[in-house]
């Protein structure tokens, strides 16, 4: 199979970065390829933003899915491509086109080279939020058509080009947002004792709030809360009434994020009583963790170290957030790293993935997939 068509799909589909729920020209761009398919091997369904794909097998018994992701984030791009994100302040800069790109290809492959069992290729938006995996599992458009296994990848610039990389059991942590609003009483800065200032009260919280890893969560455990962002007040010389704090918390364990969470609670309690002020909490979005399935992991890993022409390598869980634990949740099936070596990061606005892992990954997916079937 020619893969320079997948690699030029990944290309479109960056320029026309979109943000959860709002991926329309992405999702016109993906329709528009996967029409061009004979339609007599393939049904295509709409949801929302996202499309449902069922490659008929030549004898199908099973269902295997296949998931990618579509969205974008709020990030500037700042790389060195010819095909530069046309939408301004929005990129795709985790990897999503690449994802979208070789879900094209194993749909594409099996429409040529059928497997037994019928493929189910999600192709879900609003990964990045505020979470499309969990509506998608309830919709309608997706209940006769439920996989019985499903595999997923996530690019990983750490890895060389080629590389996949996963394990048995959590790969990726529990996650949840985190919003804080404290409200208290603005006033001139040469009087503070007639006003209450939230950004003390902001100031103080970030510290106690790291305090809860250092010393309410298990030494053996991990978890991680970090604050990404700080607003308060409105000018130097007047005191703020207002100010919020947005973040995330990373747990490897569920019963941890409850822990965290109910600390965070008893801690905005308390702060409302010393600082004199009203703190409102959001959570947002909340996601599963990334719990591989032992046997199917290890399945696929043992046929990947033979068979995929991959390096095969057994990695240690990351505090990452991917909703697709919620398809894991519900459907047996694992997801894995593929490496793609770029000097910048996941959410990095320079983030140059190596294209030369799009081939390999829809040869290791689609080889997994075709022998799975066939036993």
């Amino acid at each position: 199979m020619d893969v320079s068509r997948f690699v030029e799909a990944r290309r479109e589909l960056h320029r026309i970065p979109e943000l959860g729920f709002q991926e329309f020209k992405t999702q016109a761009y993906l329709l528009g390829y996967l029409r061009s398919l004979p339609a007599d091997r393939l049904e295509i369904r709409t949801w929302r933003t996202g499309i449902i794909v069922k490659v008929k097998g030549r004898a199908p018994k099973r269902r295997f899915g296949y998931r990618a992701d579509m969205d974008a984030l709020p990030i500037e791009e700042q790389t060195s491509y010819p095909f530069r994100s046309e939408h301004s302040g929005r990129m795709h800069a985790c990897g999503h086109d690449m994802h979208m790109a070789i879900g094209l290809g194993v749909v594409t492959h099996f429409v040529n080279e059928p497997m037994d069992d019928d493929l189910i290729a999600l192709f879900q938006p609003a990964e990045e939020g505020p979470g499309g995996a969990k509506p998608m599992l309830a919709a309608p458009e997706l209940q006769d058509w439920m996989p019985e296994q499903i595999v997923a990848l996530h690019i990983a610039p750490e890895y060389e080009a080629g590389v996949i990389a996963t394990r048995p059991g959590i790969l990726f942590a529990n996650t949840s947002e985190l919003f804080i609003d404290l409200y208290g009483l603005g006033g001139h800065a040469a009087r503070p004792h007639q006003a209450n200032d939230m950004v003390v009260a902001a100031a103080q919280l970030v510290g106690m709030l790291q305090t809860i890893i250092a010393r309410n969560v298990d030494p053996i455990d991990s978890a991680v809360i970090t604050i990404g962002k700080i607003e308060g007040g409105t000018k130097q010389n007047i005191i703020a009434e207002h100010a919020r704090l947005e973040g995330t918390i990373r747990t490897l364990s569920a019963e941890s994020m409850a822990r965290v969470k109910a600390r965070i609670e008893a801690m905005l309690a308390g702060l409302g009583t010393a600082f004199d002020c009203r703190a409102e909490l959001n959570y947002g979005s909340t996601y599963m963790q990334v719990y591989n399935d032992p046997a199917l992991t290890r399945e696929f890993m043992d046929w990947a170290a033979g068979h995929s022409g991959a390096e095969l390598i057994e990695c240690r869980e990351a505090m990452t957030g991917e909703d697709f634990g919620f398809f894991l949740e519900r459907i047996p099936g694992f997801m894995f790293w593929l490496g793609v070596e770029a000097p910048y990061g996941l959410h990095h606005a320079k983030l140059e993935p190596d294209e030369r892992a799009i081939g390999t990954a829809i040869r290791a997916a689609t080889g997994y997939l075709a022998w799975k079937s066939a036993h």
